[in-house]
């Protein structure tokens, strides 16, 4: 059985730092397609950053840009997401998530796998 499994969400002020890690159980993911997404109340699940299987490419969604940094250990099937100058607009459940797809897929039904989110909040 594959688990994804967030951590290092929180509450922190605006301009503070946080990284979340995101362990992969049940199923080597190297060569996957990771992302991060995120959601908040009343609004659609939208991908902050994501990754290539090749641990190559990315993208980051405008607003993370300069931000954000996604990153993957491969021997340790870890995904991280380091978020620094958090803006209180960054406030969601954040969620890790690995698709099959080829390339840097952007949208969540591109993506196979799911954890269970971990919360942002972030205040003025």
């Amino acid at each position: 059985q594959e688990q994804l499994i967030e951590s290092g969400g929180g509450l922190v002020q605006a301009g503070d730092s946080l990284t979340l890690s995101c362990a992969a159980f049940g199923r080597k993911f190297a060569g996957y397609a990771m992302g991060w997404f995120r959601q908040a109340p009343g609004k659609d699940r939208d991908v902050v950053a994501a990754m290539g299987g090749n641990g190559i490419s990315t993208f980051y969604t405008d607003s993370v840009k300069g931000r954000f940094t996604i990153s993957r250990d491969d021997a340790r099937n870890t995904l991280s997401l380091q978020m620094n100058s958090l803006k209180p607009e960054d406030t969601a459940v954040y969620y890790c998530a690995a698709s099959r797809t080829v390339g840097v897929p952007t949208t969540p039904r591109e993506y196979d796998f799911w954890g269970q989110g971990t919360q942002v909040t972030v205040s003025s």
